[in-house]
């Protein structure tokens, strides 16, 4: 046990926290970003076989950061998110009713940040927490861990985000004035897709 009453994992190296939560915040705004300009019908349209949509992807991240961050620690948010509760239906937290607004989802996730960094503030990276819903012999769990797990998981539908923001009007990019994109006009664009498409054809012969 640390100086805190915390059970904690031996750990070295210097502390990676700041560098950690850097990841995550690029993350966030990234998700967030792709929502700018985009009407209501834009931000919750399924665009996947399985559904996935933008505003949807924003609601299951705020769930995901108030879920890790605050029962795994002991720190639960007492946010309601019914859309987890015993009998709602499946996948319910991957879009938006028509009754919850952009600006309540976008305000629930900008409050599972907050909630998430006082967690992230108050513990040791090397703290031991217990994810509930996990099997029991695998659930304990270090925040480091959990940092990481977030992280990757927010990149990864921030990646999602970025893919179906394209098939809605075009844009594409990693921030703004940071797309990580060759500054090709349309043109080029057309002209780079079709001999990908023509190498694919080839390929396929």
């Amino acid at each position: 046990m640390d100086g805190a009453g915390w059970q904690t994992a031996s750990m070295t190296g210097p502390d990676p926290k700041a560098d950690l939560l850097g990841y995550l915040q690029a993350g966030r705004e990234a998700v967030l970003w792709k929502l700018e300009g985009l009407s209501e019908y834009d931000v919750r349209r399924p665009l996947t076989p399985t559904g996935t949509n933008l505003l949807g992807l924003v609601k299951h991240l705020a769930g995901v950061e108030l879920g890790y961050f605050g029962e795994t620690f002991g720190q639960p948010s007492g946010e309601p998110m019914p859309w987890l509760a015993e009998g709602a239906e499946p996948n319910a937290d991957m879009w938006a009713t028509a009754g919850e607004s952009r600006d309540q989802v976008t305000a629930l996730y900008h409050r599972a940040w907050l909630h998430a960094d006082t967690t992230i503030d108050l513990l040791p990276l090397d703290v031991i927490g217990h994810v509930p819903w996990w099997p029991a012999d695998r659930s304990e769990v270090t925040l480091n861990q959990i940092m990481a797990r977030v992280i990757a998981e927010t990149h990864r539908h921030a990646g999602h985000a970025d893919i179906v923001r394209e098939l809605i009007d075009g844009s594409a990019g990693r921030a703004p004035g940071n797309s990580s994109l060759p500054a090709g006009d349309q043109s080029w664009w057309e002209g780079y897709r079709s001999r990908l498409e023509q190498a694919a054809r080839d390929a396929g012969r």
